[in-house]
């Protein structure tokens, strides 16, 4: 990590500056830059005449937008940026309320004295992953034995090696079975059946992932709303280092009709929103099932993960709020989504719905509201 803390302000020649950064950055690297805002520039001006705060060499007053530029041009990409202190005094509970609370709310976080920015390098610091990565695909399977045989036959061959781990849950249909005969017919194939010994798809997920070997993990669900075909830009969007975190994204391309309740696009619509805000990078789809990184990433997630609980049924919520804190690079992919053909969904609109404020609510005391 590499932190300017109003280092900025002084500098003769800030995009200089960035440029020289590459020669001590390598592709996991932060940049932290934090600076006063350009709003408060008068302000400030008058406290130093007045003398009643520490006088210090501003000499430029850039505000976020242009530092963001500037950033670009050095080929820096900004992975998050947030602000802080609406309320620059010491005044005890107050001064803390107010800059927790008041100044990180939206329109009122743009007036705030401070403006942070978090960024990485997109110049390959490292030499091209050499040989390709390997590729872990994870199917949490309940009552999906109508889906088995056509996902098995349409999920394409993914990098060096693919290792697929179906993760049935406890289902009342013969999933079990189905998934044994897809996997007896590719004997050559590194394809195996596991049983989660918990409840959910969260718990699937992470236990799939704690018996993964592939470099690369990709969650895939086993309803086919989401093409397997889709699976190889996953892949090339983490190989090209354009992301570290990959997210499915069903809202841009028009649905089936049946695909989508109108109440559970209206809810994924809003916890977008929600989430975006919270996270500090934008995600268009909170819930869809398709998800890839880096398991090194994935296994720094499971080592944070007591900071905010290990209460998410879903696995979803768990791995953006871990990517977000850890300022992985999130990218929305768009894909299509289409209808169940098998089976019906188990999610619940209204206790599920509830659930997830819950989490969105524990979340933000965790990432905004510091």
């Amino acid at each position: 990590v590499i932190i300017m803390r109003n280092g900025i302000t002084e500098m003769h020649d800030v995009q200089s500056v960035f440029e020289a950064l590459h020669e001590v950055c390598h592709q996991r690297t932060r940049i932290v830059i934090v600076s006063y805002s350009r709003v408060w520039q008068i302000p400030l001006q008058i406290a130093d005449f007045l003398k009643i705060k520490v006088k210090s060499p501003v000499n430029n007053w850039l505000n976020l937008d242009m530092v963001a530029e500037m950033l670009a041009l050095a080929d820096f990409e900004i992975v998050r940026a947030f602000s802080s202190h609406i309320f620059p005094f010491n005044m005890g509970f107050l001064s803390r309320w107010l800059n927790r609370y008041i100044g990180n709310l939206p329109v009122i976080n743009k007036l705030v004295l401070m403006f942070w920015i978090v960024a990485r390098p997109l110049r390959p610091c490292v030499p091209a992953v050499s040989p390709p990565p390997s590729v872990t695909v994870v199917i949490p399977c309940r009552n999906e034995a109508g889906h088995v045989k056509d996902l098995a036959d349409r999920l394409p061959d993914l990098g060096r090696s693919m290792e697929v781990l179906w993760v049935e849950g406890n289902s009342t249909d013969d999933t079990v079975g189905e998934v044994k005969k897809v996997i007896a017919r590719r004997p050559g194939k590194n394809w195996h059946l596991l049983h989660q010994p918990g409840v959910g798809k969260g718990d699937a997920v992470r236990y799939a992932f704690s018996r993964a070997t592939g470099d690369i993990l990709v969650i895939l669900d086993a309803d086919i709303t989401v093409q397997p075909e889709d699976l190889p830009k996953f892949i090339d969007l983490l190989m090209s280092n354009k992301a570290e975190f990959v997210n499915g994204c069903r809202l841009v391309y028009p649905m089936d009709e049946k695909s989508m309740r109108f109440l559970n696009l209206l809810g994924n619509r809003f916890f977008a929103a929600l989430f975006t805000y919270l996270l500090g990078q934008k995600v268009r789809d909170t819930l869809c099932g398709t998800k890839a990184m880096w398991r090194d990433d994935y296994r720094r997630i499971a080592e944070n993960r007591a900071y905010f609980g290990d209460f998410d049924p879903f696995g979803d919520f768990d791995l953006l709020f871990g990517a977000a804190r850890l300022n992985l690079r999130i990218v929305d992919l768009p894909v299509r989504y289409g209808e169940r053909t098998y089976g019906t969904t188990n999610i619940s609109r209204f206790r599920h719905g509830y659930l997830l404020l819950k989490m969105s609510g524990y979340a933000a005391r965790k990432l905004r509201f510091i």
